[in-house]
């Protein structure tokens, strides 16, 4: 692994609901890890209010940095960079950690980097796997982005596929929303899906003729929903518990089944999950069973590195770092960027 002399990254990441900072040393040791979330906040309307979002972060920021800085037993002094995500996600959420960190490095004269988030969520498993090291192949899966991802090289990326429509996290959020459980949907789902049968009903899924990297479960929610729908108006009664656990079994499958075909084209023996749908039981067991069967190893994060944190931010802004990323005063939150985009 290539090292430098120790470098401190103080990082911080305010893309949707949670406000986040951390200090990570050489890109692998986390120094401090803090998290203000908003969920039972935002549980309030059923998902997260963006407007919310960013005065709640204006709220906490300078605190969890404070605090992410006590934590570790350091100050600003000792700090070498500051890593900040600056997209994609909520364009006001976004804003509040860039303008932050652009304070911060101007006031102590520090190198300043912008992290992509999905690179944040690959890097996550550095933290943990000292043994983890590119080429791999990562699957990304979160309430806003479902991608397949080659990573070549640290900082550099091939999507090998995305979803064309809703994000894994996204229908699992919907559906659970559709039986009652409200929000967040996914580690209820999970947790009801044990007492129910995952053969009860056949949820379909999607295939995307010309592209059998990309993902679609836009479908798979329609037809939760038109289930639902069908035994109310016959005054049929349904089982939650069945639902959620054919709607999970249909979407682990997917996602096992085009993880493995990506790890086999390019003949890889290393794959990867991050994001907030990696710490699903199911499609954790899913992806160690594909993988022990072909002879892969498998890495995934701890559940407090799957949900957005900022010690992922502080792993990949240490590459950054040393590939000789530097972001000026003009860096600017950008909602919708691109994987691989400078």
């Amino acid at each position: 692994m290539r090292e430098l002399k120790s470098i401190n990254i103080l990082a911080i990441e305010s893309s949707c609901d949670e406000t986040a900072a951390a200090v990570i040393n050489n890109g692998r040791f986390v120094r401090s890890n803090v998290i203000s979330s908003q969920i039972e906040l935002h549980k309030l309307y059923g998902g997260v209010v963006p407007e919310i979002a960013s005065r709640k972060h204006i709220e906490k920021i300078n605190q969890v940095i404070e605090e992410a800085l006590k934590e570790a037993d350091t100050t600003l002094d000792d700090i070498d960079a500051i890593g900040v995500t600056y997209g994609p996600g909520l364009v006001g959420a976004l804003l509040v950690g860039v303008a932050e960190a652009k304070a911060i490095a101007f006031a102590k004269n520090l190198p300043l980097i912008g992290v992509h988030h999905i690179e944040g969520h690959i890097s996550a498993n550095y933290i943990e796997h000292p043994d983890l090291e590119p080429p791999f192949i990562c699957l990304v899966v979160s309430g806003g982005h479902t991608h397949l991802v080659r990573v070549q090289d640290y900082g550099t990326y091939e999507i090998l596929g995305r979803t064309r429509d809703d994000a894994a996290g996204e229908a699992y959020d919907k559906v659970a929303r559709a039986i009652g459980l409200g929000y967040p949907g996914g580690p209820k789902i999970d947790r009801i899906a044990k007492e129910g049968n995952p053969d009860a009903i056949k949820f379909p899924k999607a295939k995307i003729d010309g592209a059998p990297s990309d993902f679609s479960f836009s479908g798979l929610k329609s037809a939760v929903l038109n289930y639902i729908n069908g035994c109310k108006m016959k005054g049929e009664t349904y089982d939650p518990a069945d639902i959620a656990a054919s709607f999970q079994k249909a979407v682990v499958e997917v996602l096992v089944e085009k993880s493995m075909d990506a790890v086999a084209k390019y003949g890889l023996d290393k794959f990867a999950i991050a994001g907030g749908v990696a710490s699903n039981s199911a499609l954790r067991e899913g992806m160690k069973k594909a993988c022990e069967e072909r002879g892969i190893k498998f890495y995934y994060p701890s559940p407090i590195y799957c949900t957005d944190n900022a010690a992922m931010i502080g792993a990949a802004a240490y590459y950054e770092y040393l590939a000789g990323t530097r972001h000026g005063w003009d860096l600017n939150a950008v909602p919708n960027l691109k994987l691989g985009e400078r």
